[in-house]
């Protein structure tokens, strides 16, 4: 059954994709571009839906009142292609930092550009740096979410942390508020597998990091706060869905933390 649900929710997932871009494309381009966001929010929100209706994953969002207003950096851990659109509802203007060649993708980049995302060249090395921060600046002036995976990319559930350091930099240069983010959507929408199983999982908004700490000192919080929360998340999820299978990282970390399986 688990395979049969898979198989349909994939299949209708990526036609509400293509059918939606048919349709709102051209609404899409003529409006302004805060407005125009409304628009990938409610694909997000079909997502979601979807996700509940025909694959059985729920999930709810605790901890809403912790995020400020205005300009702030939301860090989110990634295990999944959820996280890149299953929050869109709840932020207010995010933008994101990505490769370049994304934008190359026809229609897709289109779309990315017309929200003026932050594209990297990866191959200029030492310059990167400077110019996502140049543009990461005008975005936070204009109150936006800067959205950045503390980790870098996407890591199974209970993996160790590898946390990168150029968080430290952006929080250092940007001078705002970090948000920590902890889920486990990857239990149920693996990365890098079609199998998408059924069950309840929270997303957990910590309270925000506030600017001023010295970089080193930031860094160490952020990974202590993420990583004691994402283990005490871990162990309720399972709790709460019994029989639900678990990749060897959750496993092992789940044995480190004594849990009986």
């Amino acid at each position: 059954m688990i395979i049969i649900r898979s198989v349909l929710f994939n299949s209708v997932f990526y036609l509400n994709l293509i059918v939606q871009m048919i349709v709102f494309t051209p609404f899409y381009f003529l409006l302004p571009r805060k407005k125009a966001y409304g628009i990938p929010k409610f694909w997000a929100r079909t997502n979601n839906w979807l996700m509940a209706k025909i694959a059985g994953t729920t999930f709810t969002v605790e901890g809403l009142k912790n995020i400020p207003k205005g300009g702030y950096i939301f860090a989110p851990k990634h295990q999944s292609f959820w996280d890149v659109f299953g929050l869109l509802p709840w932020l207010d203007d995010p933008v994101y930092i990505l490769k370049r060649e994304l934008t190359w993708i026809p229609l897709f980049g289109w779309y990315v550009m017309k929200q003026s995302m932050i594209p990297v060249n990866r191959g200029a090395k030492g310059k990167v740096m400077l110019e996502v921060m140049r543009r990461a600046t005008e975005e936070m002036k204009a109150g936006r979410q800067l959205i950045i995976y503390p980790e870098g990319t996407r890591r199974p559930p209970g993996a160790p942390p590898d946390y990168k350091y150029g968080i430290a930099r952006i929080y250092r240069d940007l001078k705002v508020p970090v948000v920590p983010v902890v889920m486990h959507p990857g239990l149920f929408w693996p990365r890098r597998k079609f199998l998408r199983f059924p069950g309840h999982f929270k997303v957990i908004i910590l309270p925000p990091i506030e600017p001023g700490l010295d970089p080193d000192l930031f860094h160490q919080t952020l990974i202590e706060r993420m990583e004691t929360a994402s283990d005490r998340l871990l162990l309720e999820t399972v709790r709460d869905n019994p029989g639900l299978p678990l990749p060897p990282t959750a496993e092992a970390r789940l044995q480190e933390l004594g849990a009986e399986l």
